[in-house]
């Protein structure tokens, strides 16, 4: 009896020390599980950070080659910034003569000032040709707003033809008749300018050469200290750099040559169209820059500048309808007015003899002071209509 107790108890004791010893198995499996898991987070962690890091250069290389490859660092102050500010430049774009159709005289006299011009150059510079093709689409719209002008000059003179033709004056209804003969046919003549021109821009063969002058100023030309900041330098530089370009300006004039500095606008033209030959014909920089960007996919007009065209137009038509309306009205009472005053004096004139002579007299005064007081009446009651205080005598 006492061996089958003994052995109850050894078996409870191990079955006890059985499930500790599981538990603490399972406990430790879970604890190595979760470092494993830590493990493989924290090298994901760095493998990503390695990547970005690996992408960022990458970028951060293409970026510097896409900076070295456009060989300039900015444009400021109508001047391309080279070499990490160490050459500035400004470019001047020239305009002659045709030296073709000029005399014998002419071209000597243009030689011998070219000739002048190199030999006063103190400093190197470089020319610089330019072929695009020509661009009629600001012309056109130079044109077309034109019409739109000579239309509406038009549209004035048939108002005052009406005007005119209302008072019964002759001599100015045929001044204005010939005016408006002489801009019909201005207009018409405009209009197939207009036409010629729209033609031609559709030739893309149509080429056109500009020729540039370029000036440039290196920062080691001067003294500059270490401890200027780059604005400072950059007005250094910039005012060597266009008593320069002023200096090369005078000289070109000898030779009948004149020139202009481009701005910064311009020169951001001329750099995009010598990068961009191709795409410069379609997408032009001074139509993005005027669009605020949005010009390169987007071409048409803003909502409210349409609706402020549609209230400007209602506005001119409502205006010309009331003007026309109220000349007839005016015309109107004033031919009823003249009737009545010239009846009236007829009347008089007819009962003179049954009249005295102070009374004929005072009666005729009184006919023309009524007509006089009525003008005068209606002309205060349009004032009081159109908001103004009526004077006092």
């Amino acid at each position: 009896m006492e061996l089958v107790q003994i052995l109850i108890i050894l078996l409870v004791f191990f079955s006890i020390l059985l499930f500790s010893l599981s538990i603490i198995y399972i406990i430790l499996v879970m604890k190595n599980r979760k470092s494993n898991e830590m493990k493989r987070e924290n090298t994901d962690i760095v493998n990503s950070d390695v990547s970005n890091k690996k992408e960022k250069s990458k970028s951060y290389d293409l970026k510097n080659s896409v900076y070295d490859f456009m060989d300039f660092d900015e444009i400021k102050d109508n001047m391309i910034i080279r070499k990490n500010r160490t050459q500035y430049v400004m470019v001047v774009r020239c305009k002659g003569g045709n030296y073709d159709l000029m005399s014998e005289e002419e071209k000597v006299s243009v030689e011998s000032g070219f000739v002048q011009f190199l030999n006063t150059l103190r400093s190197p510079i470089q020319l610089y040709v330019q072929t695009t093709s020509l661009n009629l689409k600001d012309i056109l719209e130079e044109y077309q707003k034109r019409l739109h002008v000579m239309e509406k000059e038009i549209r004035d003179i048939d108002q005052q033809i009406y005007v005119a033709k209302s008072n019964g004056e002759m001599k100015r209804l045929e001044k204005l008749a010939f005016e408006k003969r002489r801009r019909e046919n201005v207009l018409e003549y405009s209009i197939d300018i207009s036409d010629y021109i729209a033609r031609m821009s559709m030739n893309r063969n149509i080429l056109q050469q500009k020729t540039y002058v370029v000036v440039s100023y290196y920062s080691s030309e001067t003294e500059i200290s270490e401890s200027m900041t780059k604005e400072e330098v950059d007005n250094i530089c910039f005012s060597e750099l266009y008593t320069r370009t002023q200096t090369v300006l005078r000289s070109l004039g000898s030779s009948g040559v004149t020139g202009k500095i481009l701005n910064s606008e311009e020169l951001s033209e001329l750099l995009y169209a010598a990068y961009n030959r191709d795409e410069s014909e379609i997408m032009q920089l001074s139509k993005a820059l005027d669009a605020e960007y949005d010009a390169l996919y987007s071409v048409g007009k803003d909502v409210l500048e349409k609706k402020k065209e549609m209230l400007d137009e209602m506005i001119d038509r409502e205006a010309v309808n009331l003007a026309t309306e109220s000349i007839k009205v005016a015309d109107e009472k004033i031919k009823n007015e003249n009737k009545i005053m010239k009846k009236a004096l007829e009347i008089i004139e007819e009962y003179k003899g049954q009249m005295s002579e102070e009374l004929y007299d005072q009666t005729k005064k009184e006919i023309v002071g009524v007509t006089e007081e009525d003008n005068k009446e209606d002309t205060e009651e349009k004032k009081v209509k159109r908001g103004r205080p009526r004077k006092t005598e």
